[in-house]
């Protein structure tokens, strides 16, 4: 296809020489000057009559995708020319009027030469929508700037101050390579005290104004990005802590907290600093090219080679870039989540003497950052260093091109030292403006990841609106089959039916992964059954409203997590307004205040990260008086007294067996608690093999009666059930 193309490139080519030689030979057998002025209309004549054949032979030649570009080049080609007359004349109306010269071979050429630096320049930079996946990717990166852009319209005031600072800055700064030639043109000439010092004020004047223009478009800018940063993360941050469990369970949190920091960043900077840069270089390329070809169009034309062999490594070096940033970015992701998770748990990583395995683990997820980073580099470098081969070559032709041109007295030397500024500027500008093109589409890679967790629904039945003035408490497991979303062929719980009374404590055991943890989970609505219903008072979890349902239902667990802060701030966790009277009330129910005001700081007392300067015990107490505060009608405790001494469970009567009218559940491993429950199932294998009280589960001699014979021995007076068997 590449050569289909370039053969239909060459054609045109020879057909156009052919049209130019016929128009010069004509001219010259009717001896018609060449360089002899003529009207405008001449010219958009002749650009009408050397378009038509040589988009017939574009059609004839070319085919698929070559054809549109080389239309593109062909309209160039023949319109440039006449475009620039026009633009020339409408600035020099008075002088010349509206008539333009013939052109020569030589201006033949370089506006060829011209019109394909800029069509090739248009081609690299902005390319057509690719078929199959390459344009499918560049469609959704395109949408997905756009998505940062919607987001950003709350700072529209800011942006739009920005943009007219941003305007001015670029201005001022285009003023001083003029006034720094008219510097150059005085001191070289017949000196003027009055003109020097009036080029040298404005130089000056401009200089201020560009500094300050800047700071504040820069400042501006900054705004923009730190309310942007703001607004994502609160909304990423509802979004993420909605989410059903199971999404956590198969989502490391060190990759949740990645996005939220280091993602969001790069979604904001995508947008506000990008557009920064991006305008500010359109601004300054435009500005730049009108006083460039006001300078030396001669000039002007040597310099726009630059362009398209930029603009061609540009995008080589895009196409490989955006791949290794999205890379790079996973494996920072990776890492963060290895240290978070090894640094979260680092008591048990020193019990178990893991330091070094650790250590080695987070060593494998740096070198493969290591080794992603160094292809970067790489790739970097070599880009780097054929730019500025580019750049150094094209600075060598412009000087000897503009020597020739003060030689003959149609440029000075002031004129060809403000257009070098002038050139290196837009230089900067056009690599920035072709860079920011490649990096805004990069940057959605981050703004990919943000969107994918903003953008997802719960796969939970959302929850209704239901909040009755009075609940039973009354719960039931009717048929349920259960299956983690992790492993959906191996059912937890298998046709499970159980009833929870008010008043009464009900309590669960069995063996290991009998499905005792997974009922609890339902009761929490961390996950939703398959197959059967958990009912409240007779209808569905899910009728009721989210809020109401966890403020009638309170679960303690064996490990529980308290937050940084006081132990005030635990207990009344989740309430707005608890007085100091509910929680100190709730404490004494939990057995907790004396312990409580024992410490320095009473209530006030920092328990510090995960609850890590209290015992294992302390947090449990803690943990309960967190549940009793919000007075519920259901209380859950999975195995929520295992390290409580009996004292403390004794003192805690009254709030496991439900006497208050509560439903409790307990997931228990002490002899003491299961055998003052109303109720007792035993699950296995996710199934209830057995329910009864103590005694007539006893009286049957079956797996419960087993299971006490084996495990509940009270050798040394405990009554304790080894966890892991209940």
């Amino acid at each position: 296809m590449a050569s289909a193309g370039l053969r239909a490139y060459g054609t045109v080519v020879l057909c156009d020489l052919a049209l130019w030689a016929m128009l010069w030979g004509g001219l010259v057998l009717f001896g018609w000057p060449i360089g002899e002025r003529v009207s405008l209309a001449w010219l958009w004549a002749l650009a009408v009559v050397r378009w038509l054949p040589l988009h017939a032979v574009s059609r004839a030649t070319a085919s698929g995708r070559a054809q549109p570009v080389l239309r593109r080049w062909i309209a160039t080609l023949c319109l440039l020319g006449p475009a620039f007359e026009s633009g020339k004349a409408a600035l020099q109306r008075g002088s010349s009027g509206w008539n333009a010269a013939i052109p020569d071979p030589g201006a033949a050429v370089l506006g060829a030469v011209a019109a394909t630096s800029g069509c090739l320049f248009w081609e690299l930079s902005f390319p057509e929508a690719k078929r199959g996946e390459g344009g499918a990717k560049q469609q959704k990166a395109m949408a997905l700037f756009l998505r940062v852009v919607r987001y950003s319209r709350p700072d529209a005031p800011y942006l739009g101050g920005a943009f007219i600072f941003l305007s001015l800055a670029v201005l001022s700064e285009m003023c001083i390579p003029y006034y720094t030639g008219r510097v150059v043109d005085l001191l070289g000439s017949q000196f003027e005290h009055s003109g020097f010092l009036t080029a040298i004020g404005f130089m000056a004047l401009f200089s201020l104004t560009s500094s300050m223009c800047a700071g504040l478009r820069g400042g501006l800018f900054m705004l923009s990005v730190s309310r942007l940063k703001k607004r994502v993360r609160h909304l990423l941050f509802q979004s993420l802590v909605h989410q059903e469990m199971s999404f956590f369970d198969e989502t490391k949190s060190g990759s949740l907290t990645s996005r939220l920091s280091s993602d969001t960043d790069k979604m904001a900077l995508s947008v506000a600093m990008n557009i920064n840069v991006l305008l500010r270089s359109a601004v300054k390329v435009l500005g730049l090219l009108s006083l460039m070809l006001g300078l030396s169009w001669h000039l002007t034309v040597v310099a726009c080679v630059e362009m398209p062999l930029l603009a061609l490594l540009q995008n080589f070096y895009n196409a490989r870039a955006q791949v290794l940033v999205q890379e790079l970015q996973d494996c920072k992701a990776e890492a963060q989540a290895v240290a978070a998770e090894a640094l979260g748990s680092i008591r048990t990583v020193r019990s178990f003497g893991a330091e070094q395995a650790e250590g080695c683990r987070y060593q494998e997820v740096v070198d493969k950052t290591q080794a992603v980073q160094r292809h970067q580099d790489t790739l970097r470098a070599g880009y780097t260093l054929l730019r500025r081969m580019v750049t150094v070559g094209v600075k060598v032709m412009m000087l000897v091109f503009g020597r020739r041109l003060i030689m003959s007295g149609q440029l000075t030397s002031g004129g060809l030292l403000a257009f070098v500024l002038y050139q290196k500027d837009m230089a900067v500008s056009t690599r920035h403006l072709v860079y920011i093109c490649g990096d805004m589409l990069n940057c959605t890679g981050a703004a990919s990841k943000v969107f994918e967790y903003l953008d997802r629904e719960a796969r939970e039945m959302p929850a209704a609106n239901l909040a009755p003035a009075r609940l039973e408490g009354r719960l039931t497991f009717r048929n349920v089959t259960f299956s983690y979303p992790s492993k959906p062929d191996a059912p937890a719980l298998n046709g499970v039916s159980i009833e929870l009374c008010p008043g009464e404590m009900t309590a669960l055991v069995g063996p290991s992964g009998g499905g005792k943890t997974s009922c609890v989970s339902l009761l929490e609505r961390f996950y939703e059954p398959q197959e059967g219903q958990v009912l409240l008072d007779g209808l569905p979890l899910h009728i009721y409203r989210h809020q109401y349902l966890h403020s009638k239902m309170a679960m303690v667990s064996q490990d529980p997590v308290l937050f940084s802060g006081s132990i005030r701030d635990n207990i009344a966790y989740g309430l707005e307004g608890c007085s100091m009277e509910r929680v100190e009330r709730a404490a004494r129910k939990a057995n907790a205040h004396k312990f409580i005001c024992e410490l320095v700081q009473g209530y006030d007392t920092d328990v510090g990260e995960s609850g890590g300067q209290l015992s294992a015990g302390q947090r449990q107490c803690v943990a309960i008086a967190r549940a009793l505060v919000r007075e519920p009608q259901v209380l859950i405790l999975d195995e929520a007294t295992s390290c409580l001494d009996l004292d403390t469970q004794l003192a805690m009567q009254g709030v496991l067996t439900g006497s208050s009218g509560q439903t409790v559940l307990v997931v228990a491993h002490r002899l003491k608690t299961v055998e003052q429950a109303d109720r007792i199932y035993f699950l296995e294998d996710g199934a209830v093999v057995e329910q009864g009280t103590h005694q007539q589960l006893m009286a049957r001699r079956g797996r419960y009666h087993r299971l006490t014979e084996k495990l509940f021995c009270d050798l040394d007076g405990t009554g304790d059930l080894p966890s892991g068997a209940s």
